[in-house]
């Protein structure tokens, strides 16, 4: 099953989710819903109580509920009881909670909407806009990030036309990208920002993104060119890529004195959208 993971946000409630695409479903968190219905202090427990005293009475929709690895508040991936939409209804009806006739609405436009962003792929970028601002991300940032995507997108695309294989052979050429334009690799990257299981891309400063989003269209314009052949061959295109954006990188540096690669990630929020401020010089 081919999974995606999301937050959803119900009144200011976080919601995990995981979209299949192979079914076009979407699986909720049970424990973060049971947190929203009942505001209870240790919605686990509730939903570990809940769980016993529908299995006793042979309630099928827990039998049949999922477990799926989401990302718990420590950054870990941890099982998590989730449940689809017509299960959660009928879990719904045995927590008494008036924000369950609300909290039904809110599901059925959540289904609603991915509906119609599969058939309207304008709606998603739309949608991840709303997403991003939601989270403090200025205009701009937002601008920049929708466009790494789609550049992103046209390199794996050029990749997957070349036979590569998503997962390690494109995590191998990101790497090259990475290191070479901007001296580390994404999980020496993710480190120097405190990141732990958070998207490296969302918590860089506009200059990151600009110089990155170089690197992965020059390395996608080369291999239009070169038409590599062997998975060596790539490894050296992606190096050709990220030098283009390295140079760029080390003249803006030398011009103005202030280093691209930031320690700045989302927590830093508003500072991480402003890319002429004083700590944006972050230091090896």
């Amino acid at each position: 099953m081919s999974k995606k993971e999301a937050i959803q946000v119900f009144e200011d409630r976080k919601v995990r989710t995981l979209w299949d695409d192979d079914t076009e479903e979407w699986y909720f968190s049970i424990v973060d819903v049971v947190a929203v219905l009942t505001d209870s202090v240790n919605p686990t427990a509730y939903w570990r109580k809940l769980k016993e005293r529908l299995k006793k009475e042979g309630n099928q929709t827990v039998t049949d509920c999922h477990g799926f690895k989401m990302q718990a508040a420590d950054g870990k991936m941890r099982k998590t009881d989730c449940a689809d939409t017509g299960q959660l209804f009928r879990l719904i009806q045995s927590i008494p909670s008036p924000k369950a006739e609300p909290f039904k609405l809110w599901m059925a436009q959540v289904a609603s909407q991915r509906i119609d962003q599969i058939q309207d792929p304008e709606l998603s970028i739309e949608q991840a806009m709303k997403d991003y601002k939601r989270l403090g991300y200025s205009d701009n940032w937002i601008n920049q990030r929708l466009k790494s995507i789609e550049i992103r997108k046209e390199l794996t695309d050029e990749w997957k036309k070349h036979g590569l294989e998503e997962g390690v052979q494109f995590a191998a050429l990101t790497d090259i990208i990475y290191k070479t334009w901007a001296d580390k690799t994404a999980r020496e990257y993710k480190k120097f920002k405190g990141l732990k299981k958070e998207n490296l891309r969302d918590n860089m400063t506009n200059k990151e993104l600009v110089l990155n989003m170089l690197a992965e269209l020059s390395t996608k314009e080369i291999s239009e060119v070169t038409d590599p052949d062997s998975f060596q061959e790539h490894k050296q295109v992606a190096r050709q890529g990220g030098e283009v954006a390295r140079n760029a990188r080390l003249e803006l540096e030398a011009k103005t004195g202030k280093k691209v690669v930031s320690s700045l990630n989302a927590k830093d929020a508003p500072m991480l959208h402003l890319p002429d401020h004083g700590q944006e010089d972050g230091h090896e």
